[in-house]
C-alpha cells in the first residue's frame, strides 16, 4: 500500500480557517480541534514568541487542545488568540467549568512588519473571523492567506533582495492512518526543492540568481549580519491516538521536514515552531506518523512557496525568470 494524497475532509476532527488584511500584509491561520487534541509542540528557532506553550509539556495537567493559532505581526499578532477563545466559548469549545467553557488555545507568530505595513497587527477581531471561516467550511488557500499573507523567505542580503513566502498545506493518508500540516513559510534562509537546489530565497544584488544564504552566512562568520523578519510556524494534525509524550515528539520529528526543505533552519533569528494536535481516532505508532508528518511538512513548506503570489515588493517563485 503506497502513501496517498488525503484532504481536510479526511480529517473529521479537524477545522482549518484564516483571515487577512491584505492591503496591510498581515494575517491569522487557525487549525481547530473540536473535541479537543493531544498536542504537543516543538520550538528550535532562536527568536520565538509563543503563547500557552508550556502545558503542552507532557509534565503538565493539561489533556486537550482546542485550537493552535498561527499569526502574523511579530508579538503584537498573539493577541489574535483571545479572539479565537471569544469564538469558541461562543460555541461551547472547551473545558466545562461550570459557568462557561474554557477553550485551550496556543498559538505562535511570525514577523512581518517589514512587508506592507508595520502598523497591521492581527487582533482580537482577526482571530475571531479565522474561526468563523473555519467554521463555514470552505477550504484554506495557499500562499498569500492568513498568517502566510506577509510572509517572506531569504533575507541574508537584506530585506531588498527577499522573495514573497506564504502559508502552505498537504495532506497524505496511509491506510486509515492520515496526517496533515499547515506551515507558514517566512524563514531567514532559502527554501530548496526535492533535487536539493534553491527554488525561493535570498537573491543576488542584480537578482538574476541565488546568493546562497548559507554561503553568505558563513561568509560572515565572524559577526551576525542585521536578520529580522523571520520564522517558520507550523501545525501537524493527525488522527492517531498517541500520548502527550508521544505529540511531543511528533512536533520534534515534524520539524525535520523544515530542515529538509530550509537552510539554514532553526537559525537564531528565525523562530520556528511546530505544534502536533492528535485527535485519536486511528492506533499507530509514533515512528509511522512522524514519516508521514514530516513529509507532509516538506510538501506544505513546498506549496506555500509555489501559491505564493508576487506583492509587496517581493517577487514570488512563479514569476521569478532564472
Amino acid at each position: 500500500m503506497n502513501t496517498q494524497k488525503a484532504s481536510l475532509d479526511d480529517l473529521a476532527s479537524f477545522a482549518i480557517g484564516q483571515a487577512e488584511d491584505s492591503e496591510g500584509a498581515s494575517g491569522v491561520s487557525v487549525a481547530i480541534c473540536l473535541k479537543g487534541a493531544v498536542s504537543g509542540v516543538d520550538v528550535r528557532g532562536g527568536s520565538p514568541s509563543t503563547r500557552d506553550i508550556a502545558a503542552l509539556s507532557p509534565l503538565a495537567n493539561r489533556r486537550a487542545t482546542h485550537a493552535v493559532m498561527l499569526a502574523g505581526g511579530s508579538s503584537y499578532g498573539l493577541d489574535a488568540a483571545g479572539g479565537v477563545m471569544k469564538y469558541l466559548e461562543e460555541k461551547q469549545v472547551g473545558r466545562n467549568i461550570g459557568q462557561t467553557t474554557v477553550p485551550n488555545v496556543s498559538a505562535a507568530i511570525l514577523f512581518d512588519l517589514r512587508c506592507g505595513s508595520a502598523f497591521s497587527r492581527p487582533g482580537p477581531d482577526m482571530g475571531y473571523k479565522a474561526c468563523v471561516d473555519a467554521y463555514s467550511g470552505s477550504s484554506p488557500l495557499s500562499g498569500n492567506y492568513g498568517a502566510g499573507c506577509g510572509a517572506t523567505v531569504g533575507k541574508h542580503n537584506g530585506i531588498g533582495n527577499a522573495m514573497k513566502g506564504g502559508i502552505g498545506y498537504a495532506f497524505l493518508r496511509y491506510g486509515e492512518l492520515v496526517c496533515g500540516a499547515m506551515v507558514a513559510v517566512n524563514c531567514a534562509g532559502d527554501v530548496l526543492g526535492p533535487d536539493g537546489k534553491i527554488i525561493a530565497g535570498t537573491l543576488n544584488d542584480d537578482k538574476a540568481g541565488f546568493a546562497d544564504s548559507e554561503e553568505m552566512a558563513l561568509a560572515r562568520y565572524k559577526s551576525y549580519f542585521d536578520l529580522f523578519g523571520n520564522t517558520v510556524i507550523g501545525t501537524i494534525m493527525t488522527n492517531a491516538a498517541l500520548t502527550k509524550a508521544e505529540a511531543n515528539k511528533l512536533a520534534s520529528l515534524g520539524q525535520n521536514g523544515i530542515a529538509r526543505r530550509i537552510r539554514p533552519s532553526h537559525s537564531v533569528p528565525d523562530g520556528d515552531a511546530i505544534f502536533a494536535l492528535c485527535s485519536g481516532e486511528v492506533e499507530a505508532t509514533l515512528d509511522a506518523v512522524g514519516i508521514l508528518a514530516t513529509r507532509c511538512v516538506e510538501e506544505a513548506i513546498f506549496d506555500a512557496v509555489n501559491s505564493a503570489k508576487s506583492a509587496y515588493g517581493y517577487t514570488a517563485m512563479a514569476d521569478l525568470a532564472l
